[in-house]
């Protein structure tokens, strides 16, 4: 981290090498489409290298760099006026053009696309701690909010993303 810090452009590499994949992960599944996520996660890289000398090391480098990521996407979304789209007829289309396609893929994909139908306060805190494996205190801190309320999102987020899967457990919530 020092050498990061101190300018260091090999360790800097390092550095966001290796946390590169959550950074991607979470700017994916707030953005909901590769080509945004990518955008915003460049972003968001750029924003590390640009403030590293501002990291004051109160807090782990991740989850700086989860909240740096996590404000990228949520600037982009806002930037694009726009909530993400559903990828229902790609996934379609995938599915029916590829007969081998990996039921694990599927799933993941069906996942993805129930995301992007959960409001973004409620996504990106069950995103954060479902898919990125953040604790709440992160979450908390990365959002500037209160670990009470990041429970509740996530309760209300997770809530949400059963209904949108057929999982409730009201049977007239269920999808046929």
């Amino acid at each position: 981290m020092g050498a990061a810090k101190a300018g260091q452009d090999d360790a800097m590499h390092q550095l966001l090498d290796r946390h590169y994949d959550r950074l991607y992960a979470i700017c994916l599944r707030i953005m909901g489409n590769q080509h945004d996520a990518a955008d915003a996660c460049q972003e968001a890289l750029l924003l590390l290298v640009r403030k590293i000398s501002q990291f004051d090391e109160r807090a782990k480098f991740s989850t700086w760099s989860h909240r740096v990521a996590t404000n990228a996407a949520l600037d982009e979304l806002r930037r694009k006026h726009r909530r993400p789209v559903s990828g229902s007829d790609t996934i379609d289309s995938i599915l029916k053009d590829s007969p081998a396609f990996d039921r694990l893929v599927a799933e993941r994909m069906t996942i993805d696309d129930a995301l992007l139908h959960i409001p973004e306060n409620f996504r990106v805190p069950v995103v954060m701690r479902d898919l990125v494996g953040m604790d709440y205190a992160e979450i908390g801190e990365t959002l500037g909010i209160p670990a009470g309320t990041v429970r509740s999102r996530i309760a209300r987020g997770r809530a949400q993303l059963a209904t949108a899967l057929g999982n409730s457990d009201d049977p007239n919530q269920r999808q046929s």
